[in-house]
């Protein structure tokens, strides 16, 4: 070989593993997302959009949610139960706390304080407060991370509750 010409690069046969900055970049990126994605999807309660886009924007297809008013399972049925839920609500704010987040690869739970306000909508203006803790395991998609499966569990409550349709559950 003389001096302008070039050897060509070794070939590989095996792909390089990551470092540990790039897994490192990726668990932080996954726990932002995350993190993101379970406090659009509070703000959104407030807002009280429950159409098809929104549960695609934040449920798989085939999720499970265990809410107040009950369990139910497919994105459809919890757009649904959501929603019937909501509009007990005159308006609402719902705010979380930090949420812990375990990642396992394209899998993650996270767990997190919920306070929820609520001012009824059959009511002159009476308030009703829950604290919780939500319960959440999500899946990596080809859209980003989705919730598979929640559960808000209620700790305690204050204030005058909603009336609730009879066999829908209760807060």
């Amino acid at each position: 070989m003389n001096a302008y010409e070039t050897a060509a690069p070794a070939a590989t046969t095996t792909a390089t593993a990551p470092t540990d900055i790039e897994r490192r970049v990726r668990e932080l990126t996954d726990r932002a997302e995350i993190g993101d994605l379970l406090a659009r999807y509070l703000g959104s309660l407030d807002e009280g959009v429950f159409d098809e886009a929104w549960g695609r924007a934040f449920f798989t297809e085939d999720a499970t949610a265990v809410l107040p008013l009950g369990t139910v399972r497919g994105r459809d049925a919890v757009v649904a139960r959501i929603r019937d839920g909501m509009a007990l609500f005159d308006r609402t704010v719902h705010l979380g706390g930090g949420p812990v987040i375990a990642l396992d690869g394209d899998r993650a739970t996270a767990r997190a304080a919920q306070l929820s306000t609520h001012v009824l909508a059959d009511g002159p203006e009476e308030v009703f407060v829950s604290g919780g803790l939500a319960e959440t395991e999500l899946v990596r998609t080809a859209e980003g991370w989705r919730i598979a499966a929640t559960a808000l569990r209620i700790v305690w409550t204050r204030g005058t509750p909603p009336r609730v349709p009879a066999g829908a559950g209760a807060f």
